[in-house]
């Protein structure tokens, strides 16, 4: 299923990936921000287990930001599993 997050206190202003029936993560792609880093970590994050990606995204920071791209995609893929559970 396709997501779409807009996310708030970063340079990147959406998020958009897909989630298929086993939780693996697909075509993850943001607008906005680092481009060269966010690909990265798209190509990086391509077939994974969502809750493994959320434990080692949640929390990273971006210098003195409380938040980062990679946190903020921790939290959209958090919000998508908590929506295909109800």
């Amino acid at each position: 299923m396709h997501h779409e997050y807009a996310p708030q206190g970063t340079c990147s202003r959406l998020i958009e990936f897909d989630l298929d029936d086993e939780n693996r993560i697909h075509n993850v792609r943001f607008t906005g921000g680092c481009h060269g880093n966010l690909q990265g970590i798209g190509a990086l994050v391509e077939g994974c287990d969502a809750s493994e990606v959320v434990k080692r995204l949640r929390g990273i920071r971006c210098g003195n930001k409380p938040t980062s791209c990679p946190d903020r995609l921790a939290s959209a893929l958090s919000e998508a599993m908590a929506q295909a559970v109800r």
